[in-house]
């Protein structure tokens, strides 16, 4: 632009603008003083401080606070006030920066991760409940079950018409007494539902020692280990469609957890059955495994790429175990 303006000395300002393809208006606005805009006026028939701060007031009040400034302005006329046009109200509230919800929203207060650690059975136990459905649609039976987070061995369970702090309380504590769990020695991880939270199972809970985890408000993810251990008996081929009676959900569910405990070779603890690990088994029968490769081995070393050697057992299972968070990526470019 300062070209153009250098230029139509020489040539004029039409050839100047045409040559460097710049319009002629924009040099004139160019050259023109930048003038400051006047100060808008207030409107004489404008609402005044106490006129503005009453509509504040009343769109603010318990009355009107979760009410539109439109079904405000209706709400006035039908009881015989006019404060202002609906415009008026909006011009004002946003002024104010309360074009938005203005009634007290809840504040919900930041849950802490979960972070649990097992590196042995009975250290940290997850229960759950999931729902059976029964002979008829809207008829369900409610399941119970205490697993161990190290071994997946179910430690407890139980079968119920519904969901019951009392029967929760029964459980854990029947539980604890199988297992002879002492004071100090555990962790009971769950969700927040209401037998989970109450205020029995907590008390019964700082009686027996028992530290007690709870995930966090809508994350799924908090308590997998029980999530994936419903999912692994719902898709056995002999899971039943529907269960007729409680007493056949009580002895279905007994066949399931029985097959679960003693027969299912898990994948996450080195294909040993639960009860193997949780009764101190693993290191024996790995042991054994490992001699069965080393013979084979030892006949065909051919066959293999390299010694074969067993699956073993984590050394520890976490809920939400920090050192697989992801850390941002920093940009040094």
């Amino acid at each position: 632009m300062n070209a153009a303006q250098a230029l139509t000395a020489d040539v004029g300002v039409l050839a100047a603008c045409n040559a460097l393809g710049v319009a002629r208006a924009t040099l004139y606005r160019r050259r023109s003083p930048k003038r400051e805009s006047a100060p808008r006026p207030i409107p004489t028939n404008a609402l005044d401080q106490l006129e503005r701060q009453a509509v504040l007031e009343t769109l603010n009040s318990e009355a009107y606070a979760d009410v539109a400034p439109a079904q405000v302005f209706a709400k006035l006329l039908d009881q015989g006030v006019y404060l202002g046009s609906v415009r008026t109200i909006y011009r004002i509230l946003d002024a104010s920066d309360l074009v938005r919800e203005r009634r007290a929203v809840a504040r919900h207060p930041r849950y802490v991760k979960p972070q649990l650690e097992a590196t042995a059975p009975n250290q940290v136990w997850s229960w759950d409940i999931t729902k059976l459905p029964g002979a008829s649609r809207g008829i369900w039976f409610h399941l119970y079950v205490v697993l161990d987070l190290f071994s997946r061995y179910v430690v407890g369970w139980l079968i119920a018409a519904n969901e019951s702090a009392y029967l929760a309380q029964r459980l854990m504590q029947e539980s604890c007494l199988k297992q002879g769990i002492e004071p100090g020695q555990l962790k009971l991880h769950a969700d927040r539902g209401t037998a989970m939270t109450s205020r029995g199972l907590g008390q019964l809970l700082a009686e027996l020692g028992v530290d007690k985890s709870h995930s966090r408000p809508r994350v799924s993810n908090d308590n997998p280990y029980s999530e994936a251990q419903f999912k692994t008996i719902k898709y056995r081929p002999d899971f039943p469609d529907r269960f007729g009676t409680i007493h056949d959900a009580e002895a279905d569910c007994h066949q399931l957890l029985t097959w679960y405990n003693t027969e299912h070779q898990h994948s996450a603890i080195a294909y040993l059955t639960p009860e193997q690990v949780h009764y101190g088994l693993a290191e024996a029968i790995l042991r054994e495994r490992q001699q069965v490769l080393d013979e084979a081995y030892a006949r065909t070393p051919q066959r293999f790429r390299r010694r074969p050697v067993v699956a073993q057992l984590p050394a520890s299972v976490w809920i939400n175990d920090p050192q697989k968070e992801v850390s941002p990526q920093v940009n040094t470019h």
